[in-house]
């Protein structure tokens, strides 16, 4: 595989190697049935063992505890900007929301349709670069679940612990942080996320919601989007994205071979640092996020002059380093440093780095 290329693109984002080959192996032919997974019925038994093994290994990789339903859903994350307001409105006519970046603030305008939303903390005021402290929050008594975006993609914000938000719900899209290191479950209501980036391909969301959640949909609630009808029906209402659903289940098994998110923890760890001890020091680039809650996730940073931004892309892609250039609503430079970015790219984005400051300071 020689011709492959290091991709740091933020979504859809890089796949395992290892994945796409058995992907491509079994495209025609899955496990001898003599078609594709894609064309097989999603009612099966074929397709329900694949469907099982997948969330049975997702479950596991999180430690998902018993009492937390896994479904396995289309729409993608910004569905559920409307999912979650619509399943727990029978909680309060009003939520909390924690403002940290673009996703938080979409999360905050589509419940708002929905429900009185209280933004109980925001990070506006700093320019979206620094996560207010927990003691500055102003939570709601009246509120029925407290919602937050545990990593900005855009921004590279990112919450390095989970809030405590005493005995109220907390919802969390972690669409750009799932599985990439542990997390005690334990603590959320509800938790969700596109696969885009971590989990598979585009085409996939995955909500973890806690049993006792289950019962406080609003009426007028659709039914392809009510957790409680998801749950029972086994996420299968209608046909699912099977696909996409094959894809991920295959992302996880790669995962657990690879040492489970403790194992990624650890590497995932190492490459922020990697990149951010080299901009750090370098005079030519900046990274714009304070120190306590730099994201490992996505890395964003300038370059000292951003006459220079076309050339670094240009060259960056002729030596193999794609999808580096910042959201059009920030600019800049973007990495992505999801599971399936091995160490390696980062050590080569590094020394691209540090040659073409050499060459244009």
């Amino acid at each position: 595989m020689a011709d492959r290329k290091f991709n740091f693109c933020a979504g859809p984002s890089a796949l395992p190697t290892e994945v796409l080959l058995q992907a491509q192996a079994e495209l025609l032919d899955w496990r001898g049935k003599g078609l594709s997974i894609m064309e097989m019925s999603h009612r099966s038994d074929d397709f329900v063992s694949v469907a099982v093994e997948a969330e049975r290994d997702f479950r596991e990789l999180m430690s998902v505890p018993d009492n937390y339903k896994v479904l396995f859903v289309q729409g993608g994350a910004a569905t559920q900007f409307a999912s979650v307001p619509l399943n727990l409105l029978k909680l309060g006519a009003e939520a909390d929301y924690i403002d940290t970046g673009i996703w938080s603030k979409k999360a905050i305008a589509e419940a708002g349709r929905y429900l009185k939303v209280n933004v109980a903390a925001s990070a506006k005021d700093n320019g979206y670069s620094r996560i207010p402290a927990r003691s500055e929050w102003r939570l709601s008594e009246s509120a029925g679940y407290v919602h937050y975006t545990p990593n900005e993609t855009i921004g590279g914000v990112e919450f390095l612990d989970i809030p405590d938000v005493g005995d109220k719900p907390l919802v969390a899209d972690m669409s750009s942080t799932i599985l990439s290191r542990p997390v005690d479950i334990s603590r959320f209501g509800v938790i969700y996320a596109g696969a885009q980036k971590n989990i598979g391909p585009a085409g996939l969301t995955l909500v973890i919601v806690r049993e006792d959640l289950l019962g406080y949909a609003s009426d007028s609630l659709p039914t392809m989007l009510n957790y409680k009808v998801a749950s029972e029906n086994d996420s299968m209402v209608n046909t699912p994205p099977t696909f996409s659903w094959y894809l991920a289940g295959l992302v996880f098994k790669w995962l657990k071979g690879k040492g489970g998110v403790q194992a990624m923890e650890a590497i995932n760890c190492r490459k922020a640092d990697k990149l951010y001890s080299y901009i750090d020091d370098s005079e030519f680039y900046a990274n714009p996020i304070d120190l306590s809650c730099r994201s490992w996730m996505n890395v964003p940073f300038t370059l000292k002059d951003d006459s220079l931004d076309q050339k670094f892309l240009q060259e960056a892609e002729e030596a193999g380093l794609l999808n580096l250039q910042g959201h059009r609503s920030v600019g800049g430079m973007r990495a992505s440093l999801y599971n399936a970015l091995p160490e390696e790219a980062v050590d080569a984005l590094v020394g691209f780095m540090q040659d073409f400051a050499g060459r244009n300071a």
